[in-house]
């Protein structure tokens, strides 16, 4: 199982070899060098610390915690929580930097750290390949006796983060009251359970969880994707809910099912909740190239301008910066609105959701249909170590060079039926294929097309 050092963070598969796995070694390596960062970036040595239910969660954390006070860090520990929590309470508590154990949608035997700004935002490419040089060069400092930093648990900031959206003018908490929604709650094993059903009970709803116990022993690939979610579409019918809700386990990924137990689509996700707020502020939007066009269509709808960025979190928020975007995101289910802080939030997503549909006052099946259709795929290929991923991608931007190109992230080709992304993931060893086109058919017969280019290129050049 693979151990990957990136400049967002590490992630790995608990157990086996140290450089190899993720294990306590290389987790102390990188706390250290983040703390020792931290310090010597902002002058301070105050961290928050959260992390998901995943069953390494409380053995990573702790191994985080001491690493950090063994470098002189004072750490704030908010416990079970979420990542849009962890990164709401960094700004509050003036602190250094966030980390977050959580390998978000990967599996169970996955664990990682991601890593935080002063701002509560996802550190840059230039400050993680700082830290990375740290660990490369062993130029870690340890705290002496006297200097080892202390340690509060605070586990009040998911109700100071629920309080928070609530106080927003953009979330009608008393209107979505009125409605009364039956809502069933997919916590897959983790820290939805403690943060989207306290929100949406606080909102009135009536909620049905499944998968809410917190053990980390995911009931299901955890991602939420379509094909993960029979058994929440099937609980929506059951129960004649009004949704379903869709997380992942750190709870910064949503996705809606319609009453009639159809996906409502993740990349729609965002879609909807810019369509309410682009009615009510007027402003720009931003997505990575991975996402569908339809907020593209919703936002020159709504007389605003559409921008793409590089795939990641921090290259949309730099993104939205730039352009003074009123919300942006990703299509993975990912809703950034500033007005809360620059981080992807199913929390928030929630409580604006309910709020358009509310105002709308129709079933969620009627808003989908109110937007423009399409349809997407997303697959993978595996990668191997003898294959040398950017010769690849510049043999496919040769094969396709009378279309237009972009290679700000991978290549992502522009088709007259649609479109086709091809990147590295930066959290697995595989190359992420992305289509989207008017028909699920076409988009598959894009995608089905561009594997076999992909297989043709190996097989006749030397990548």
């Amino acid at each position: 199982m693979p151990l990957i050092k990136s400049i967002s963070g590490i992630r790995g598969t608990i157990g086996g070899n140290s450089g190899e796995n993720l294990t306590p070694i290389d987790i102390v390596e990188c706390a250290a060098a983040y703390g020792n960062f931290i310090k010597q970036k902002t002058g301070k040595n105050t961290i928050v610390i959260g992390r998901d239910a995943r069953m390494s969660g409380d053995m990573v954390s702790n191994l985080v915690i001491q690493t950090l006070r063994g470098v002189g860090c004072n750490v704030i520990d908010l416990g079970l929580s979420t990542t849009p929590t962890v990164e709401y309470a960094v700004p509050l508590e003036n602190a250094g930097g966030g980390v977050i154990c959580t390998a978000s949608h990967n599996p169970r035997q996955w664990n990682a750290l991601k890593f935080l700004n002063d701002k509560g935002e996802f550190i840059s490419a230039e400050d993680g390949r700082d830290i990375l040089k740290m660990i490369s060069e062993k130029s870690i400092d340890f705290a002496k006796v006297d200097d080892l930093g202390t340690y509060v648990k605070n586990e009040d900031y998911i109700q100071k983060h629920i309080d928070h959206i609530f106080s927003l003018e953009t979330v009608d908490l008393q209107l979505v009251k009125s409605k009364n929604y039956k809502v069933v709650v997919d916590c897959i094993n983790s820290t939805g359970a403690i943060s989207i059903v306290p929100l949406l009970e606080q909102m009135g709803c009536e909620v049905t969880t499944i998968f809410g116990e917190m053990t980390g022993d995911f009931a299901h690939n955890p991602e939420p994707l379509p094909a993960h979610l029979e058994a929440l579409s099937n609980e929506v019918k059951s129960k004649k809910a009004h949704l379903g809700i869709s997380v992942d386990p750190d709870v910064d990924r949503l996705a809606f099912v319609s009453e009639d137990g159809e996906m409502f689509g993740e990349e729609y996700t965002l879609v909807a909740i810019a369509d309410y707020l682009l009615g009510v502020t007027k402003g720009n939007t931003v997505s990575n190239l991975s996402s569908t066009r339809a907020l593209r269509d919703v936002t020159r709808k709504h007389g605003g301008e559409y921008y793409a960025s590089a795939v990641g979190e921090v290259n949309v928020v730099n993104k939205m910066k730039a352009v003074n975007a009123v919300i942006g995101g990703e299509g993975n289910g990912g809703v950034i609105y500033p007005a809360t802080h620059y981080g992807r939030d199913a929390m928030v997503g929630v409580a604006l959701f309910l709020t358009h549909l509310a105002k709308k006052n129709c079933s969620v099946s009627m808003l989908k249909a109110s937007y423009p259709k399409y349809f997407m795929t997303k697959n993978k290929i595996a990668l191997t170590p003898e294959i040398n991923v950017d010769l690849l991608l510049q043999g496919v931007a040769k094969q396709y060079a009378n279309h237009d190109i972009n290679t700000i992230d991978g290549v992502k080709i522009d088709l007259e039926e649609g479109w086709i992304h091809l990147r590295k993931s930066n959290t697995e060893p595989i190359i992420r294929i992305y289509t989207e086109a008017t028909s699920i058919t076409a988009a598959e017969n894009l995608s089905e097309k561009i594997k076999a280019d992909i297989g043709s290129i190996l097989k006749n050049t030397s990548v």
